[in-house]
């Protein structure tokens, strides 16, 4: 062990069952080979409870807070009032600022690592901090206000810009900065380039021997059919979007020259759109024990 690591995520990094959570659960993995990781985290899906004890196995050193969504949301509209993002008032939690204040002053911290900006609110002063924004998330919101009526839309623009600017300070205050991938990055530079020299990728991977394809799983297709998979976390409106775009574009143009295709949308928590798609030609799944076969 090295030092102590303040660990900081929006979501418990366990199970690591969708995306953001498989990226932050292999960080913490990571991080702990050579630091003592003091983890802070937010439990936001009941699900997620069954695997506390696991969590506190995997990193002792934990403060978990419950987030319910519908309170959260409530919570956000204060941002209204204070003139900030809305995500900053869904994640303020008094329990959570009040255990890092503790640890932090009963343990010397070496650094502080962020894992989504929201969370860099929690961050001590005086720590050398590295933020993971895995996203820029300020465009999606911006993205989304494209996609959704008045007064939504003037909800989500204000979120971006609101969120930008909070992005930026943090970037600012930040030793190093990461993104999902090197357009990310550079997307980024664009809209903060006062930071640009401090901004860096970290690219996800693949566990290639997990994923190693096995003939003795058995086969979830029927004989003959031509599978096309989409996997991902099915309530994430940009996984939505793609799916609706595809089956309604593209899906019966494809079919056209090959008949037997089937189109299989793989994944947690189906919202009404998504399960609406299911026909002849396309089957939704929902959650799935283990993704390997598909």
């Amino acid at each position: 062990t090295v030092g102590n690591l303040l660990y900081l995520v929006h979501r418990m990094p366990y199970p690591p069952n969708k995306g953001d959570k498989v990226r932050s659960y292999h960080l913490l993995k990571h991080l702990q080979q050579h630091h003592r990781v003091f983890l802070g985290t937010f439990i936001d899906d009941p699900q997620d409870a069954q695997h506390l004890d696991t969590l506190q196995k995997l990193c002792p050193d934990q403060y978990v807070a419950q987030l319910h969504p519908p309170l959260a949301k409530l919570r956000s509209l204060t941002g209204l009032l204070r003139q900030e993002a809305l995500s900053l008032g869904y994640y303020r939690d008094t329990g959570l600022r009040a255990w890092v204040s503790q640890v932090s002053q009963k343990h010397r911290m070496d650094a502080t690592v962020v894992f989504s900006s929201v969370m860099a609110m929690y961050a001590p002063p005086g720590v050398p901090m590295l933020v993971d924004f895995v996203d820029v998330d300020s465009a999606k919101w911006t993205q989304y206000a494209s996609a959704r009526p008045w007064p939504l839309s003037w909800l989500y623009r204000r979120e971006g810009r609101r969120l930008l600017a909070y992005e930026r300070t943090v970037a600012a205050s930040a030793r190093r900065s990461f993104f999902v991938t090197p357009n990310e990055a550079e997307l980024f530079k664009s809209v903060a380039v006062e930071v640009a020299s401090t901004v860096d990728a970290i690219k996800n991977g693949v566990d290639s021997e997990f994923f190693t394809p096995d003939a003795k799983r058995a086969n979830p297709f029927a004989a003959g059919e031509q599978a096309l998979v989409f996997t991902g976390a099915m309530d994430y409106w940009p996984n939505v979007d793609g799916v609706a775009w595809f089956v309604a574009d593209m899906l019966p143009q494809l079919l056209l020259q090959w008949p037997q295709l089937r189109f299989y949308i793989v994944g947690r928590s189906p919202t009404p759109q998504v399960l609406a798609l299911a026909s002849e030609r396309v089957v939704v799944t929902g959650t799935v024990p283990d993704v390997r076969p598909y």
